[in-house]
């Protein structure tokens, strides 16, 4: 890789880190348009470089996550049992979605998501209608394990298919159908995210590996000279971006998850370039 690219990716892992410790996403909406800049610029056809981005992402969430949730937990807003039930049925959810990813093009992939995510948006607006404001404040939230599954494995399966860590999902689902504060839910879903990521990297690899054109150095679809740029500054910086989410009012954060979602679900559908 030329040196520009060596500074675009580590700049890009900057941002990457702090989004993902303040909203508790994986940060994939930054890495992977960026990354397809560059996979496809270094001579790979698009519809190889958008898998290798999705496989390279979670393996950038995996580790940022990790140091994101330690933070979060640090300040007494995981839930362990939440995070372990629906992270583990995530994994599996991952692994499923990968699989299916791997034999889509990746236009399908990219305007399916954006729809979704745009749904999400939506989703999280109304729920500022009085019904569900009262709902959630007068009711103790949901920590069945049948509820944790039933929204752990479609978000694992979003995950693989989408590349992302699953945090644009989860935190709205424990927000408006489990009834999680809005803090407790992006330092859980944080903390989830590890194992979410786990399982889609694992897809990717296995689905990638004997796959021809792949850039020089990847293990499946994960290219490791990109992985560990990306984590180089997204790690440390998670840990800010932790930190500055317990300072930020849960009204505003909610409403900067909002916006952040209706601009990744524009991009992927093709509406901002």
């Amino acid at each position: 890789m030329s040196t520009t690219y060596i500074f675009t990716l580590l700049a890009t892992g900057v941002g990457v880190g702090f989004v993902s410790g303040l909203l508790g996403v994986g940060g994939a909406f930054i890495m992977v348009p960026v990354m397809c800049w560059i996979i496809e610029a270094m001579g790979i056809p698009s519809c190889i470089a958008i898998k290798v981005a999705f496989g390279t992402s979670l393996s950038v969430i995996l580790p940022t996550t990790l140091s994101g949730a330690w933070r979060h937990s640090r300040g007494k807003v995981v839930r362990w049992k939440v995070a372990l039930i629906m992270g583990l049925c995530g994994a599996v959810g991952a692994v499923v979605g990968a699989t299916i990813a791997a034999h889509l093009p990746g236009h399908v992939l990219k305007i399916g998501f954006g729809g979704l995510l745009l749904a999400v948006a939506l989703w999280m607006g109304l729920g500022e209608s009085r019904v569900l404001k009262v709902g959630s404040q007068k009711k103790q939230p949901n920590s069945s394990s049948t509820a944790l599954v039933a929204c752990g494995f479609p978000v694992g399966l979003i995950s693989g298919l989408a590349g992302i860590g699953g945090g644009m999902v989860m935190v709205p689902a424990m927000v408006l159908a489990l009834g999680f504060p809005m803090h407790v839910a992006v330092g859980t879903s944080t903390a989830a995210i590890i194992f979410t990521s786990l399982g889609g990297v694992t897809g990717y690899i296995v689905n990638g590996i004997g796959v021809s054109g792949l850039p020089l150095y990847s293990i499946g679809y994960v290219n490791l000279p990109i992985c560990l740029c990306l984590i180089a500054t997204s790690v440390p910086m998670a840990q800010v971006g932790a930190k500055a989410a317990h300072a930020v009012p849960a009204k505003q954060l909610r409403y900067a998850f909002i916006a952040l979602t209706i601009y990744l679900g524009l991009r992927m559908v093709g509406v901002l370039s």
